[in-house]
């Protein structure tokens, strides 16, 4: 099996498809501990941009049910697994 190359991202308006490329912008509030700059500090995404490098929908070459799917890299030391509802696209590839 192959990894899904999208992923429907589903906000309260409307529904839209992710894709691996795409520029994606943080629309909550997420609070992290693991930012490099920022380590062991509660750091907000909100409003940080960011291109989606990956989907986290397979494990050994079985499908999983991720609770955050979307890997968006932000910086190349940083990247995050995010939800669906915690993004908002910017530019398609």
């Amino acid at each position: 099996m192959r990894k899904s190359e999208y992923i429907t991202v589903c906000g309260t308006e409307d529904c839209c498809m992710v894709k691996v490329g795409d520029r994606v912008r943080v629309s909550k509030s997420v609070v992290i501990y693991h930012h490099p700059e920022h380590r062991n500090q509660a750091f907000d995404l909100q409003g940080q941009e960011g291109e989606v490098i990956d989907f986290a929908n397979q494990w050994q070459d079985r499908p999983i049910s991720a609770n955050l799917p979307i890997v968006v890299k932000f910086t190349n030391k940083f990247k995050v697994h995010l939800q669906e509802a915690e993004l908002e696209v910017l530019s398609e590839t």
